[in-house]
């Protein structure tokens, strides 16, 4: 068993991955700047610590939509989690249950939502696109609603899928048997060509008010780099904003998710939910992203790496890891609780400037 960080679970995954399922993961648009950009913009933080403070044993815990989660770390969306374990996003999400993380499923999920929903004590979301066939959409929420899913996370940043070269060069396909377990049946052998006949590229943000229409649930809003744009988000009743950068995977010149996430924060001014995914892959990371606005962090390819090494005892022992390095890094800094860091605990990022 490797040591269960980010680090090691991608070293492992890579002795065990097919290498063409390995660029499909580890991949992004172009010349991948953004997946790079991610991961570095945490790496040139640093923190500032208090001392003396006198904070005791810190509290991880935070409130989404009114929940209570017991640590502010969720699986982010990915899709065909059984291309990586046999169990699929059933493993992924008996992991993160183990270690008290909700699971954001993706449209694309190998098994069944009720299935998946099974697995866990905690709710689960689901991670939406807007097909040009609205009829599947509404299908697919459905479906989630039925499980139990209790949130939706529109992704807005994918008018079509970016160009992966990686995968241009590969001929990537999906492994056989590696399906959609809750969409109408079709071709999805080749993710970029099924996107650009499947997606609908003229979405405007009336769709939020289509989604209200049919469903209770509530919709957050994921691919948002700009503060512009989580005011527009907000006005169109998103209930939460994801800063994501889709894992530097649509856009190669996008920012970095951290150096945007200050401005989008202030700019959100405390009225919905902030969460930022993109480039997270230690606990000082989640205190980095808390002090500079979010409420919550999701993570994505260390998941996938912790399930092709371990299956769901990897999840639960990565993401555990990363839960305590949290609290640890708390302490250390002299923070008791998530809503006392602030931004001056952090070096090395820009503070918001923008003013709508």
């Amino acid at each position: 068993m490797p040591v269960p960080t980010a680090q090691a679970y991608q070293a492992a995954a890579h002795e065990v991955m097919d290498r063409h399922l390995w660029d499909f993961v580890e991949g992004g648009a172009g010349d991948e700047r953004a997946v790079l950009a991610n991961v570095h913009a945490f790496d040139a933080v640093r923190l500032r610590p208090r001392v003396l403070t006198g904070c005791g044993e810190p509290s991880t815990k935070t409130r989404i939509l009114g929940r209570h989660w017991r640590t502010p770390i969720a699986v982010a969306p990915m899709a065909y989690h059984s291309a990586f374990d046999d169990g699929g996003e059933v493993s992924t999400a008996s992991g993160a249950d183990r270690a008290g993380c909700p699971l954001v499923v993706s449209t694309f999920a190998g098994r069944r939502f009720a299935d998946i929903a099974a697995a866990t004590t905690i709710a689960p979301w689901l991670q939406l696109y807007c097909f040009k066939d609205r009829s599947v959409t509404r299908h697919v929420i459905e479906t989630a609603e039925a499980a139990g899913f209790e949130a939706l996370v529109l992704t807005v940043d994918t008018p079509r899928l970016g160009r992966r070269l990686r995968d241009e060069r590969n001929g990537f396909r999906l492994p056989d048997g590696v399906l959609p377990a809750n969409l109408p049946p079709g071709d999805f052998s080749s993710p970029s060509e099924h996107s650009r006949t499947a997606f609908d590229p003229g979405l405007d943000w009336t769709v939020l008010d289509w989604l209200r229409s049919i469903t209770a649930l509530p919709v957050l809003v994921k691919g948002v780099l700009a503060a512009e744009d989580a005011e527009l988000a907000i006005k169109a009743g998103a209930a939460g904003v994801i800063v994501s950068n889709h894992g530097g995977r649509q856009l190669d010149r996008a920012p970095a998710t951290l150096d945007v996430l200050a401005e989008i924060a202030a700019a959100v001014d405390g009225r919905c939910p902030v969460l930022l995914d993109g480039g997270v892959r230690r606990g000082s990371d989640v205190l980095a992203a808390a002090a500079l606005g979010a409420d919550a962090v999701l993570m994505g390819r260390p998941v996938l790496h912790a399930l092709a090494a371990e299956g769901s005892e990897g999840v639960a022992r990565l993401l555990g890891a990363v839960a305590e390095e949290l609290a640890d890094t708390m302490v250390l800094t002299g923070t008791a609780s998530l809503s006392d860091a602030r931004p001056e605990l952090v070096i090395g990022r820009r503070q918001p400037t923008i003013e709508l």
